[in-house]
């Protein structure tokens, strides 16, 4: 391990030890923060909901292919009843009626037979039996129009009328069978968004978890330079007091320790930031206070120079969600289509009435039911607006399938670029380590040429600085290289 790691581990163990002792902070790893963010989070919750409701969708689109069974009832109350016949009608041989008592009557017209010979028998002794002879018939003919009158009267007291009846498309065009692959496609893309949050949420724990660990080891970093500023200062002092060091020299020391206090302070809030970030991502209270573990900082487990970017690119649910949007579109001009041609769909049923009309209308609560069958045919003739929605539909298809191919084209390059920055990174990796190595040796021999008073104080503090920036950049870098290979992971499907 070089001096210049030496510092950082040196402190991370008394600052891991102390919290030891405290008692009041958690060490977490990567895959803890991973899986409380999982589970703590609502995204992932309503995408699980999502691909439940998407679920039943395409059941209910299969459902639709089945028999549909439908039951309806009515009752119905009415105040009056139904006279299919009038209480009075007009005949030729006279008027019959019914009176609202009940009573019937039969008036006989002077033009008919009788009623012209009543009257040219009028005053002679036969005028009275052709009156009796009149008024018998008149009451047969009144008895008889008041039992047509009744029987046609209809009791509508009390109606009931229940029905049940089953329906089963033959055939639709089509529409139907699109209708349940469009269902699939949801379903799929459900389970594509899902996994895609999914993704989402480690990418963004990740990238929160090694940014934390960066401004850690920066804060220790800034810490350690604080303290060899206090050391210095404390041996600029000695050195003024016996004469060897001016005061300009001890300035120079203090404003350099001014500011990498200032720097330490920085790093402390830049601290609290990030792992309130990371807090808010794994569902913790923001105020938590917890440690990472820093392991694997230094290594990149992926081969940036071994990724086929076309292949993983066909892998990635981006693109898949954009073939599931293609389907959807072919199905839907299919669907469109399928009002052009005919629909067949059979029908059954059982009606139950009262009153009803067996033999003669009753209504006596028996009540009476039959059967019924049937199909019906629908044939479009000119459906002008339906042709031009299908010319719509083929073109948004097309459309769709364009925007497919560019995603494809989009992503290729994305994860190419995702490739070559990992690649920049390893390659900063590998220069910071060096850059890094050389300062903390110039810093060692500034530091025992100090000791000897071969150099000044002003040479010491450019070491140190020197070093400080090394060890930053080689901390931005190792972290860099750790976001750039989770975002690598994440476009080839290795998350």
């Amino acid at each position: 391990m070089n001096y210049c790691k030496l510092w950082i581990v040196i402190l991370a163990v008394s600052c891991y030890s102390a919290s030891l002792s405290a008692g009041d902070t958690i060490r977490y790893t990567l895959a803890s923060c991973r899986e409380m963010a999982l589970s703590n989070g609502a995204t992932s919750r309503s995408s699980q909901e999502a691909l439940k409701a998407a679920e039943y969708n395409r059941k209910a689109a299969l459902a639709a292919m089945f028999p549909r069974v439908t039951a309806n009832g009515a009752y119905m109350w009415n105040s009056e009843k139904l006279h299919m016949l009038a209480n009075q009608t007009q005949f030729n041989l006279g008027v019959a009626g019914v009176n609202p008592d009940g009573s019937s009557y039969f008036n006989w017209s002077p033009e008919s037979a009788l009623g012209r010979l009543a009257t040219d028998l009028e005053g002679s002794p036969l005028q009275q039996p052709v009156m009796d002879i009149q008024n018998e018939a008149g009451q047969q003919i009144a008895n008889a129009y008041q039992q047509v009158y009744n029987t046609m009267t209809v009791d509508m007291t009390h109606v009931v009328v229940a029905h049940v009846g089953v329906t089963q498309p033959i055939y639709t065009g089509g529409r139907l069978l699109q209708m349940y692959r469009i269902a699939q496609s949801a379903e799929r893309v459900a389970a594509l968004e899902a996994g895609t949050k999914h993704d989402n949420v480690i990418a963004a724990v990740d990238e929160a978890y090694w940014r934390v660990v960066s401004v850690e080891q920066k804060h220790l970093l800034a810490d350690n330079y604080f303290r060899l500023l206090c050391k210095l200062e404390s041996d600029v002092t000695e050195l003024v007091n016996e004469g060897l060091a001016t005061q300009s020299d001890l300035l120079k020391v203090r404003t350099k320790r001014g500011e990498a206090e200032v720097k330490k302070l920085q790093a402390e809030n830049g601290l609290t930031l990030s792992r309130m970030a990371l807090a808010q991502i794994c569902g913790l209270p923001l105020g938590s206070v917890f440690t990472l573990d820093e392991t694997g900082l230094d290594e990149t487990h992926l081969a940036a120079d071994t990724i086929d970017a076309a292949s993983a690119a066909a892998n990635r649910k981006e693109l898949q969600l954009a073939e599931e949007a293609e389907i959807v579109a072919r199905s839907t001009a299919k669907m469109t289509a399928a009002g052009l041609q005919p629909t067949i769909v059979a029908s059954a049923g059982y009606l139950y009435t009262n009153p009803y009309a067996e033999n003669g209308i009753k209504n006596d609560w028996k009540g009476h039911g039959f059967f019924s069958a049937g199909v019906v045919v629908n044939i479009p003739i000119a459906h002008a607006d339906d042709i031009l929605r299908y010319k719509a539909a083929k073109h948004a298809a097309k459309a769709v399938a364009l925007r497919a191919e560019e995603t494809r084209e989009m992503l290729t390059l994305q994860t190419t670029q995702a490739n070559q920055k990992l690649m920049e990174a390893q390659q900063k990796i590998s220069l910071a380590k060096l850059t890094c190595k050389n300062a903390a040796e110039v810093l060692r021999m500034a530091e025992e040429s100090f000791a000897s008073g071969m150099i000044s104080s002003s040479e010491l503090m450019q070491a140190q600085t020197a070093w400080l920036a090394a060890a930053t950049d080689l901390v931005d870098a190792e972290t860099e290289a750790k976001v750039q290979e989770t975002m690598l992971r994440k476009y080839t499907g290795k998350l």
